[in-house]
């Protein structure tokens, strides 16, 4: 299931990416290309200027958040290890206009996604 979800978040147009630690912080945008080979999930292309490498293996849980900030709801699908660490986080960017309206295209495929996957998911 967890290749399935990254599948389907990978081929959204304008999804962001993002493995961050204390000393640095990567983003990839979607689209992207995915595949696995053992253990190893690549997305993107491995001959290409940016691409991840997910161990499949220590990700238990992902989990799709709203975040309410003072303008705006920010929407993502964020992958944790056992011990409920942040391994990967996939936000959902352009979803407001200039006016700052939800696009309800945007929307969708989010509410989409996790009506197809439920809320929180254990792998």
């Amino acid at each position: 299931m967890l290749l399935e979800l990254l599948s389907d978040l990978v081929k959204i147009d304008d999804a962001l990416l993002i493995v961050k630690n204390s000393g640095a912080v990567s983003e990839v945008r979607s689209p992207l290309s995915i595949r696995q080979k053992e253990k190893w999930i690549t997305i993107g292309d491995n001959d290409g200027p940016a691409h991840l490498h997910v161990n499949s293996e220590l990700i238990k849980s992902a989990e799709f958040v709203e975040e309410e900030k003072p303008e705006r709801t920010s929407f993502s699908v964020r992958f944790f290890d056992e011990n409920n660490d942040r391994i990967i986080a996939v936000f959902f960017t352009k979803m407001y206009d200039d006016s700052k309206q939800i696009i309800p295209e945007r929307k969708k495929i989010y509410d989409h996604l996790k009506q197809k996957f439920s809320f929180k998911i254990q792998f």
